[in-house]
């Protein structure tokens, strides 16, 4: 669980380094995706306009808002279709592109080479601006704009998830936006606990929300007091969570395009399928 929102480790690097080729030509197919609606849109923020991806099932109907908070690797066909996966279930999902201050979605160039001290700066340089006020900022845009679109239920309880660096943003999200949100998810989150006076575990006390966070267990082994001290934050803020390590997962293991690291496989499909189930039952519980 390190601190995703300023650094970047080797391991990530290496990953990022097969990965953005691979993703700019890869259609993982969703179960159902064809079921789904899938727009680019354009989202005014106080730091300028975001491009987005909206996906939500096909029909006039409305359905509850969610907002994917992807990793360190950005908007790409791999989170697009986890949210066309989500959203034919029943749900509205806005997939925003984090790096849009600097650059369009995915933001990540093919070839990056992360032994190449140039590649690495130009990735620290577009994850600078993601301050944890600029985070909360965002946030609160994200959901202004769920909330003016017509395939939204307003009514409804909003939720978040995201991945590795995504992870520490949706509880930013939860925090800001209060109420509005029924039910947060974390996967190999990055950064949730920090010793910092601004770790987002310490916005705890202000999250409504119900909250699932899937532990892998490298990240784990480097911070095994992480999950202890998220299960005491909620505790005492009287928050439903439920916080699981992943046996023998690696970190990214929930997202389909990341490459095998060292000749070890890092997506890990059967665990991968464990942790989408407890996302959706989330939301059901919740009510989102």
């Amino acid at each position: 669980m390190s601190d995703e929102a300023h650094t970047i480790s080797r391991r990530e690097f290496t990953a990022l380094s097969l990965a953005v080729g691979a993703a700019a030509a890869t259609g993982l197919a969703a179960a159902g995706a064809r079921e789904a609606i899938d727009a680019d849109v354009q989202i005014t923020t106080p730091s300028g306009v975001c491009d987005a991806a909206l996906i939500h099932p096909q029909g006039n109907g409305r359905w509850p808002g969610v907002i994917l908070f992807v990793d360190a690797f950005g908007l790409r066909p791999a989170m697009r279709d986890m949210a066309k996966r989500l959203a034919v279930d029943g749900y509205s999902v806005l997939v925003p592109n984090p790096y849009y201050r600097l650059a369009k979605a995915p933001g990540i160039d093919p070839g990056f080479d992360f032994t190449n001290p140039a590649d690495r700066a130009k990735l620290e340089a577009l994850r600078a601006p993601l301050t944890h006020a600029a985070v909360t900022q965002d946030a609160g845009a994200y959901a202004k704009f769920l909330d003016s679109q017509a395939c939204v239920d307003k009514k409804a309880k909003m939720g978040v998830f995201g991945y590795c660096m995504g992870g520490a943003m949706t509880l930013r999200a939860a925090a800001a936006l209060g109420e509005r949100i029924g039910a947060g998810a974390s996967f190999h989150g990055g950064g949730l606990v920090t010793d910092k006076p601004d770790s987002p575990h310490l916005l705890v006390p202000k999250i409504k929300a119900q909250y699932y966070f899937g532990v892998a267990a490298n990240d784990d082994q480097r911070q095994p007091d992480a999950k202890s001290k998220l299960q005491e934050a909620f505790h005492t803020a009287s928050v439903a969570a439920k916080i699981e390590v992943y046996e023998g997962t690696l970190h990214g293991w929930c997202v389909r395009d990341m490459p095998p690291d060292a000749g070890r496989p890092i997506y890990n499909q059967a665990q991968g399928e464990r942790a989408w189930k407890e996302l959706v039952a989330l939301y059901k519980r919740a009510h989102v």
